[in-house]
């Protein structure tokens, strides 16, 4: 089969079956292997290291989960690149031999699929001390109750988009999930039967995943049944988020730093929830909320000034 039909060949809808517990659960092991994947490696940052030592070493780390196919390959991008700053060209967005430095924020993101199940995340962390960076992470937990509350009303996409929009606006950030191709703030993810895998990777996307986002693109252009599997501030998502399974980013930005979190939603015709919950992310957010309780201050409270 020619690399152009192995692209562009038509996928089998699997929507049905991404929402049942068996495929639930394989949805979850992929993400729970991406997040053990980026947390060991975050581990094995060194002064010195590149973006594509650290992006090769997340595909090592993979490698030895028995991982062969990837939604999209491995990003790693360090200080300013973070923030996605002067990122002109969607290459751009490919790691780079920029050398990782003390107090530099960093961000891990892969997408391995595991058995068919995709998986795609996002890992903010740093080397050494920021309290711009702590603070800034303290400041990603509010966005997963936002986002979830607007999709269990059944907001529309675009509209929970403003709502991030605004809430990245109060908090004195920018938005850079708008820099992402198709300016998203989530984007589907899917289930692949063993006919439809390939090892396949085209421009740092698994070949399947290229067929299946822009086979529904193309599908919501002519007006057909699928709409797009793009979650952004377009008129295609002027509407509920479809069931089915979202990896969701907002991302922010401030003074050449960025730091997101990427995890996965389920969508079903009824409701929604995160799919899981116990994440490194979500941890973080815990050991902050409960460092303010007990009256210890956490890093960023140490330097009020560096507050957007």
């Amino acid at each position: 089969m020619s690399l152009l039909n192995q692209i562009f060949r038509p996928l089998t809808p699997q929507d049905a079956l991404e929402l049942e517990p068996e495929h639930l659960a394989g949805f979850k092991r992929s993400q729970r292997i991406a997040y053990d994947c980026v947390t060991q490696v975050e581990q094995e940052l060194r002064a010195g290291m590149t973006e594509r030592d650290a992006a090769h070493r997340m595909e090592e780390v993979l490698r030895g989960h028995g991982v062969r196919e990837y939604f999209h390959r491995a990003f790693a991008w360090f200080g300013d690149r973070t923030e996605f700053a002067r990122f002109r060209t969607n290459f751009d967005f490919f790691p780079t031999r920029r050398r990782l430095e003390p107090g530099m924020p960093v961000i891990l993101d892969v997408a391995p699929v595991v058995d068919g199940h995709a998986a795609d995340i996002g890992y903010a962390c740093k080397l050494g001390e920021s309290a711009l960076h702590d603070q800034m992470l303290l400041d990603l937990e509010p966005y997963r109750q936002l986002i979830i509350e607007g999709v269990l009303a059944r907001r529309n996409m675009t509209d929970i988009y403003q709502d991030v929009n605004r809430l990245i606006e109060a908090q004195g950030y920018q938005n850079r999930h708008q820099r992402y191709p198709y300016r998203v703030l989530a984007h589907r993810v899917n289930y692949l039967p063993p006919r439809e895998r390939t090892a396949l990777t085209v421009a740092g996307f698994g070949a399947p995943a290229l067929r299946y986002l822009l086979g529904r693109v193309a599908r919501a252009k002519r007006g057909a049944e699928h709409h797009s599997p793009f979650w952004n501030d377009a008129s295609p998502a002027a509407r509920p988020a479809d069931p089915g399974i979202w990896a969701v980013e907002p991302h922010l930005g401030f003074r050449g730093v960025g730091v997101k979190w990427e995890e996965l939603l389920v969508v079903t015709e009824t409701g929604a929830y995160w799919l899981d919950d116990d994440l490194p992310h979500v941890r973080r957010f815990e050991r902050l909320r409960a460092a303010q309780v007990s009256g210890a201050r956490t890093p960023a409270q140490h330097s009020p000034e560096l507050r957007p």
